[in-house]
């Protein structure tokens, strides 16, 4: 089992490259940003944990910014995003940041991706909630040519673009392995359809070893080796027992959240979860 913490990296919050730097010393394989590239007040869309939004959902400092800084304070660490709202983005220019940021790792990059929940966040980027699976998957198709083509081109319903030059090319072959963190039975065949692995968020419930069966059957049924299909479980608890459940079960990396706050509150908490492993 790998292990590996993810944290908002706030403005308030201890900055991206110090907790990198000490979650590398102890010893964890990778850390994982999420992002919000703002809050509409609106708050239309509920909160899917339920109560209010906390603090921290509006103040993310931009996820590569903060994986490029966390880049330059470590050696090994693997570095994620966790999620990148994919829809919410110009592909051609998420193309270039996640390349960049694999490059500049030397190979480290984790591409974890979602549809996202708010739907006036992706309004006002022009993204039509009904249709932001669509939008997602266009935009991985799109990314994938423009990292694996010295031409490449797209023509999708809603995303593309005539044949174009992209440089740099992702240092990972053929590019850096893509997560989905979604649920329910349309997530797990969008995992099968374009993805080389499931990002499940624990803290949403659920049985994960019945969904992993699941997601086997689905891979095996698309024609797919569900062994090429890895699994992380985002957000996962701080349980021995549960733990050693989800490895049984499959699971090949458990991700502790850490607090969005100051290193007085996160080192204690970054340690305790350093004792799971």
């Amino acid at each position: 089992m790998k292990y590996g913490v993810a944290i908002f990296p706030t403005d308030y919050a201890i900055r991206p490259d110090e907790v990198a730097r000490e979650t590398e010393q102890r010893g964890f394989e990778s850390i994982f940003f999420p992002e919000h590239t703002h809050i509409p007040t609106s708050r239309r869309s509920r909160f899917p944990r339920g109560g209010d939004l906390p603090a921290e959902y509006s103040h993310t400092i931009d996820p590569f910014v903060a994986l490029t800084m966390a880049a330059a304070a470590t050696r090994n660490l693997k570095l994620a995003t966790g999620i990148c709202l994919v829809i919410e983005r110009d592909p051609i220019v998420l193309a270039k940041e996640v390349a960049s940021v694999d490059l500049a790792s030397n190979g480290r990059f984790i591409f974890g991706i979602g549809g996202g929940w708010n739907a006036e966040e992706m309004e006002n980027h022009g993204t039509n909630f009904k249709t932001r699976w669509k939008r997602l998957r266009e935009s991985i198709e799109a990314m994938k040519a423009l990292w694996t083509k010295d031409e490449a081109s797209y023509q999708g319903e809603l995303v593309r673009f005539e044949p174009s030059w992209c440089w740099p090319k992702p240092v990972q072959k053929p590019h850096p392995p893509i997560l989905l963190g979604s649920h329910g039975p349309r997530a797990l065949q969008r995992v099968v359809r374009y993805c080389d692995g499931w990002l499940p968020n624990c803290g949403r419930g659920g049985d994960l070893p019945a969904e992993i069966t699941e997601l086997r059957r689905c891979a095996e049924q698309a024609g797919r080796d569900p062994r090429t299909i890895s699994i992380t479980a985002f957000a996962a608890p701080l349980d021995q027992r549960a733990i050693e459940s989800y490895e049984k079960a499959g699971v090949e990396r458990a991700v502790f959240f850490l607090p969005p706050e100051g290193r007085d509150k996160v080192m204690p908490v970054l340690d305790r979860c350093a004792k799971m492993m």
